[in-house]
């Protein structure tokens, strides 16, 4: 009994341990990509995004190095029931998948960026504060989504109907289904709660106007964005769920595609267009995982089956982009 209780002790000191770590660590990357890296407002150019593309990838699958390192430890490995190698490639599939379902989210930044004429120098600001709301909103769902799946067996197979759910209504949907920022329900909420002004005064948020403080722009577009991160989540996160219930591997996965969103969004933003098909990509993921969801008791799904099988419609969905989109401009 005495061992047991020490045990159980090690175990709770050893998982809070990590968690102090990663968000100490989280803390760290956000303070110097605001304090060091983007302490001037710029315009943020192709070249700059696809370097840190490329660097935030980089860390992502550094850290899945970290977290078979993690899951080696007896302690975790005991509470968790995962092997180091299956925890690195749940979080580099939870990674994968929160990252592929990001690319409809740069299409809204977009959209939104455009209908309230945000300055480029200013938009990596608008979408730093982002990241912040994004990962407490996420932690929370997480949290949730992890206690509502571990008490109650049978939402896994709501999970899984609702992303299915959304692979067909993603697959029927037309271009008239365009987002209009200025005539969502946000917006004129807030217009109810604050005054608005159209003007802007560098990078703030709020601006006095006969004493009076109106929010500029930017934090329109903040608050925008912030409620369509957490809309778009509704779909990224049980669809993580589908892979591990760990809330270390879940909320891990989705703070380092998060994190990378920014830049990818500076990267892609531009080039949109030239990725029409990817689309489809997205609706075989949700569908993939809608269905793993549904059929878990029945089939078993291998990790790295999963993985191949994200990792080579993301793949699918870029090259055939690219390809038929270059034909479309040879025949113009």
């Amino acid at each position: 009994q005495n061992s047991k209780t020490i045990f159980v002790a090690h175990l709770k000191q050893t998982i809070m341990l990590i968690w102090t770590l990663f968000l100490v660590f989280i803390t760290g990357i956000l303070a110097l990509d605001l304090g060091v890296f983007n302490k001037t407002p710029h315009i943020i150019n192709t070249k700059e995004a696809s370097k840190w593309t490329l660097i935030w990838f980089t860390i992502s699958m550094l850290f899945s190095g970290v977290i078979y390192w993690l899951y080696s430890n007896e302690y975790v490995a005991n509470t968790t029931g995962l092997k180091p190698a299956v925890a690195s490639m749940k979080f580099i599939t939870g990674y994968l998948i929160e990252l592929s379902l990001s690319v409809d989210n740069i299409f809204v930044i977009a959209i939104i960026f455009s209908a309230f004429k945000i300055p480029q120098k200013y938009q990596h600001r608008v979408l730093f504060w982002g990241i912040l709301g994004a990962i407490v909103f996420r932690g929370l769902m997480i949290f949730f989504g992890v206690l509502i799946i571990n008490k109650f067996a049978w939402t896994t197979y709501l999970f899984g109907a609702f992303l299915l759910f959304t692979a067909v209504k993603m697959f029927f949907a037309g271009d008239d289904d365009e987002f209009e920022p200025k005539e969502s329900f946000v917006y004129k909420t807030l217009g109810k709660i604050i005054p608005l002004t159209s003007h802007t005064d560098k990078e703030h948020f709020f601006i006095k106007i006969n004493e009076k403080n109106h929010a500029t722009p930017l934090f329109v577009a903040l608050i925008v964005i912030e409620v369509m991160d957490v809309l778009f989540a509704v779909d990224s996160v049980p669809a993580i769920l589908a892979i591990t219930s760990d809330p270390f591997l879940v909320f891990s996965s989705n703070i380092f595609a998060i994190l990378g969103l920014r830049s990818m969004y500076f990267f892609l933003a531009n080039m949109l267009a030239k990725f029409s098909y990817l689309e489809y990509s997205l609706i075989a993921i949700l569908s993939f995982v809608g269905l793993k969801m549904l059929l878990h008791n029945y089939i078993e799904v291998p990790e790295w089956a999963s993985l191949g099988f994200i990792a080579l419609s993301l793949l699918t969905g870029v090259l055939v982009s690219l390809k038929l989109n270059k034909d479309e401009d040879i025949i113009e």
